[in-house]
């Protein structure tokens, strides 16, 4: 049997499972994810959420998928996957035109009824005709029953049994990838640790998955993949919002400033307060307001007393935060504000990702309120952005916005565990001993960067007032002198363009000497648009590529690297925001725009086809 085996060795591949929102779709995509990471491979995931709380049972729009690509250089989910789980028709109709040719569909022939193919909108009794699949490995399995058989025995019920119908899956798929069980088995004891009945069962369905595609391999491709050359240390695979979570704590450890978290509930971005409730134990303090405004206003106290204060939210949150962000910039008090954007407007698209904040973000708040504004480009690199934001928001006494998004703060890829010793000390400017002699004034600043001292309320010779109404320059006392105002509106504002001294110089990530083209995105696009630009490049179309982690203020060299290109493509997942913002700043550049609002992340196709379309327009 072995030797009629089809073994087919990539350097990365894509596996795609979709199910009802009800079928664990997410946890053995997690699963797998996990173990791929742990056997040395790279790699990136993108969880689709249905945008219903609980759509029918069977239904199209209850479809949930959890996308992952393993393997070497991995830095997006993949355009489309080489193989296809999917637990019922809806699933298959819905997620059908995401697999490759010759590509794998493993279906649960048990979900294939006549009500149930009715659910799905089918009209015949044979789903894989009726959508003119023809060239796929197509594995029907017994998935249910099969479920079933293994836990005949177990005294479960049969509600609980089919709940375990998702792990045989991933058995199967284990076997298909030559993943080892143990780490897979490992996860699952860890996650039903209380449940010890729950998690036997779900070992023994895992193991009979395993043994049915040994029993049945040499009907479909096996796949080896291979590993990547990695540095040593430990990892772990990470969602955007747990390294955001966690990048915030080694800020609050490398500043000895107290974390606080005041925030209130809101898809893409609980998570993060989920995970920082978990973190009493290192001192974190998270409380769950009643709304968003209190999110922020809670914040806003916790900075004034000292602590290293965060908000987190999504686009209606920010919105509704806006008056209390213009309070800490008028005040000048350190702020961290998550934004993990969705689709919009209004309530929009909750569980779908998008661009769509980058302009709220810069100007949303009313009079003159300057911010900084910064991006992860990542679900790993939300760990070192959300450090960065509250590095600059702490030494530079200011708030700044953390553009994350669903795609990076849902997705997550393997992460090497950092030291330390591997992050600067955040030196926050607190008011010295001796300079709280009783005529101190809150808004005596650092000649070089602008930035006023941070006095702890309590500190003897420190009294002082903060508030929303404008302050006297020198004194700290409520003006309305028309020249004093003006001044601090330009301080404040000068102070925000001098964190660009403090960031660092924009690098192109891939150059090519040829190249008079630049392709520039920010934020989570990042992988989508690297792999774009080396496929062009490898078609003959030479192309620059460079992706924007800091927005506001622009590292220092930006001018002169666009300027340095007859034409600059901005992608990006909105009409065209981040193109406007770069052609206010610099008129003189011709500057492009591929855009999508899908509420879906671009494919890697559809950026190599635009460019070439620009390219050809232009020439």
């Amino acid at each position: 049997m072995t030797d009629q085996t089809s073994v087919k060795t990539l350097e990365k591949v894509v596996v795609r499972f979709s199910g009802d929102s009800g079928d664990g779709m997410q946890l053995a995509g997690n699963i797998f994810t996990n173990v791929s990471a742990g056997v040395g491979n790279q790699v990136s995931t993108f969880p689709d959420y249905p945008a219903e709380i609980r759509a029918p049972q069977g239904s199209l729009s209850g479809v949930s998928g959890f996308q992952v690509s393993i393997g070497k250089e991995v830095y997006t989910p993949g355009d489309q996957c080489d193989v296809l789980v999917a637990m019922n028709p809806a699933a298959l109709k819905q997620n059908y035109r995401f697999l490759k040719h010759g590509g794998v569909i493993i279906l649960d022939i048990d979900s294939c009824k006549e009500s149930d193919l009715k659910k799905a909108l089918f009209t015949s009794d044979n789903p894989i005709a009726e959508l003119g699949i023809n060239d796929a490995q197509v594995l029907e399995v017994p998935v249910s029953s099969m479920t079933k058989a293994a836990l005949a025995e177990s005294g479960l019920d049969l509600k609980s049994v089919m709940k375990c119908r998702n792990i045989f899956t991933l058995g199967l798929v284990c076997w298909l990838f030559d993943r080892p069980l143990e780490s897979a088995l490992r996860m699952l004891r860890n996650k039903f640790a209380k449940k010890p009945a729950v998690y036997e069962a779900n070992a023994r369905v895992l193991r009979a998955g395993y043994d049915y595609g040994h029993n049945i391999h040499a009907s479909v491709s096996t796949y080896r993949i291979e590993n990547d050359t990695i540095t040593s240390g430990v990892y772990t695979d990470i969602n955007g919002n747990t390294a955001t979570a966690w990048g915030l704590i080694m800020a609050s450890e490398k500043s000895g400033r107290p974390l606080f978290l005041g925030s209130y509930p809101i898809t893409p971005a609980t998570d993060i307060l989920h995970e920082l409730a978990k973190r009493k134990d290192l001192g974190v303090k998270a409380v769950q307001m009643e709304d968003e405004i209190a999110g922020v206003c809670s914040a806003i106290g916790a900075s004034f007393a000292g602590n290293l204060a965060v908000t987190s939210t999504s686009g209606p949150g920010l919105a509704l935060k806006s008056e209390g962000i213009g309070l800490a910039v008028i005040a000048e008090l350190p702020l961290v504000v998550i934004d993990v954007m969705r689709g919009g407007p209004s309530t929009g698209l909750p569980t779908k990702t998008e661009q769509t904040d980058l302009m709220q973000a810069l100007y949303g708040r009313n009079g003159e309120s300057p911010v900084a504004v910064v991006a992860p480009v990542s679900p790993t690199d939300c760990f070192d952005m959300a450090f960065e934001a509250s590095r600059i928001a702490l030494e530079h006494m200011t708030p700044v916005i953390l553009l994350s998004d669903a795609f990076i703060g849902n997705g997550s890829s393997a992460w090497r565990v950092p030291e330390a010793s591997d992050y600067p000390d955040i030196k926050a400017p607190v008011l010295p001993a001796e300079k709280a002699d009783g005529n101190w004034h809150p808004y005596e600043r650092n000649e070089e960067t602008l930035v006023r001292y941070w006095a702890i309320p309590g500190t003897e010779g420190a009294t002082h007032r903060l508030g929303g109404l404008e302050k006297d320059a020198n004194t700290g006392a409520i003006s309305t002198d028309p020249f004093n105002h003006e001044r601090m509106v330009r301080l404040r504002r000068e102070k925000i363009a001098r964190i660009s001294a403090d960031i660092p110089l924009q690098k192109v990530c891939y150059e090519s000497a040829e190249a008079d083209t630049l392709l520039l995105g920010w934020g989570g696009t990042y992988g989508h648009l690297r792999i774009a630009a080396a496929q062009l490049n490898a078609l003959g179309t030479p192309i620059a590529f460079t992706q924007l982690r800091y927005i506001n203020p622009l590292p220092s060299n930006l001018g002169e690297i666009l300027r340095h290109y007859k034409r600059v493509i901005v992608a990006e997942l909105n009409t065209g925001m981040l193109a406007d913002y770069l052609q206010m700043q610099f008129p003189e550049v011709n500057i492009s725009r591929i855009n999508k609002i899908q509420g879906q992340p671009f494919l890697v196709s559809e950026i190599v086809d635009h460019v070439n379309n620009i390219l050809n327009s232009n020439n």
